[in-house]
C-alpha cells in the first residue's frame, strides 16, 4: 500500500472512531453478561475490592477473593453469599510476594478452574515526602502496586490466550497521570501499573487476540479511608468518590468492554490540558484545584486496619 492510500485510510478511520466515541458518550455500549465468569478480586478484604465482589456475586460470577486480612476477608465473603453468590472462594495471599502469588495461583487453578476476569485492586501508600519514605516501604509499594501485576497476568494471562476470552482490569489512580506531592512512591507505581497494563494491551492486538479485554481504572481520591485525611479544595469539581460510586463506574466499565475510565469525567479533561500545557500552566491548574498541598492533611488508615 502506497503512502497516500494508506493516510487516507487512517484519516477515514479516525473520523470514524471519533465519531463512534461521540455516539457512545450518548449511547450506553451494550453490557456483557458476566454470569458464570470466574473473577478473581485481590485486595477482596476491604474497600473497592470489597464492593466489586457484592456486585459481581449478585450478576451470578465465581468469586475467587484475595487479601491478606482474614478478618476482612471472611466479611466480605459473608457479604457476597448474602448478595446472592452461588461459589464464593477465598485465599490468603500477600500479593507483595511473587513465589505466594504464584503458589496461590496455582491452587486456584486446580480448586476453582481458570480466572477469566482479573481485578489488580490490592494497594498501599505511604503518604511522606520522599526523603522522609522509608526504604522498606517505598519497596513494598512497587511491589504490591507493580510487581504483583506482573506475577498475576503471569499466572492467568495464558490461559485467557489459550482460549481467546478474558479481561485484565488494573485499579490504578489519577496519579499514575500526573505527579504529586508527598505521593513519589505512589505515583511511580501508579504510572508504571498503567504503563504495563496499556503494554499488555497492545501485545494481545498484535496477537490478534480480541476476546482479550483490557480496563484500566484511573480514580480520583477513594474515600475508602486509605486517604484518610485529605481534603479536596473544589469538592463541586473534583470530590472524594464515594466507593459504591466507584465500584458501579468499574462493573459497568468492565461490562461495556470500556478500556480506560478516569472519575470523576473532570480527569478526562485536565488529563488532555496536561498533555500540551507549559508546565507553569499545568502547575496553576493543579494549584487552583488544591493538589499542590493536598496530602498535607493526610492521615491515613489506621494501622490496626
Amino acid at each position: 500500500m502506497n503512502f497516500f492510500l494508506e493516510t487516507l485510510k487512517v484519516i477515514v478511520l479516525l473520523v470514524y472512531y471519533l465519531l463512534e466515541s461521540l455516539v457512545f458518550l450518548v449511547v450506553p455500549r451494550r453490557k456483557k453478561n458476566v454470569s458464570g465468569e470466574i473473577v478473581l478480586i485481590t485486595g477482596a478484604g476491604s474497600g473497592v475490592g470489597r464492593l466489586l465482589a457484592v456486585k459481581f456475586a449478585g450478576l451470578g460470577a465465581t468469586l475467587v477473593l484475595w487479601d491478606i486480612n482474614q478478618e476482612g476477608l471472611n466479611y466480605t465473603v459473608r457479604l457476597a453469599k448474602e448478595n446472592g453468590a452461588g461459589r464464593v472462594h477465598s485465599y490468603i495471599c500477600d500479593c507483595s510476594k511473587r513465589q505466594d502469588v504464584y503458589r496461590v495461583a496455582d491452587q486456584v487453578k486446580k480448586e476453582v478452574g481458570d480466572v477469566s476476569i482479573l481485578i489488580n485492586n490490592a494497594g498501599i501508600v505511604i503518604g511522606k515526602r520522599f526523603l522522609d519514605s522509608p526504604d522498606s516501604l517505598v519497596q513494598k509499594t512497587m511491589e504490591v502496586n507493580t510487581m504483583a501485576h506482573f506475577w498475576t497476568y503471569k499466572a492467568f494471562l495464558p490461559a485467557m490466550i489459550a482460549a481467546n476470552h478474558g479481561h485484565l482490569v488494573s485499579i490504578a489512580s489519577s496519579a499514575g497521570l500526573c505527579g504529586v506531592s508527598q505521593l513519589s512512591d505512589y505515583c511511580a507505581s501508579k504510572f508504571a501499573a498503567v504503563g504495563f497494563a496499556e503494554s499488555v494491551d497492545m501485545e494481545m492486538r498484535t496477537l490478534r487476540k480480541t476476546g482479550v479485554k483490557t480496563t484500566i481504572v484511573c480514580p480520583y481520591v477513594i474515600n475508602t479511608g486509605m486517604f484518610d485525611g485529605i481534603k479536596t479544595k473544589w469538592p463541586h469539581l473534583l470530590p472524594l468518590l464515594d466507593p459504591e460510586y466507584v465500584a458501579e463506574k468499574i462493573i459497568t466499565a468492565i461490562r461495556q468492554n470500556q478500556e480506560m475510565l478516569f472519575i470523576p469525567r473532570i480527569i478526562y479533561v485536565l488529563y488532555f490540558l496536561k498533555s500540551f500545557l507549559s508546565v507553569k500552566a499545568a502547575l496553576l491548574i493543579l494549584d487552583y484545584f488544591g493538589n499542590l498541598d493536598t496530602m498535607n492533611t493526610f492521615k491515613g488508615r489506621p494501622k490496626k486496619e
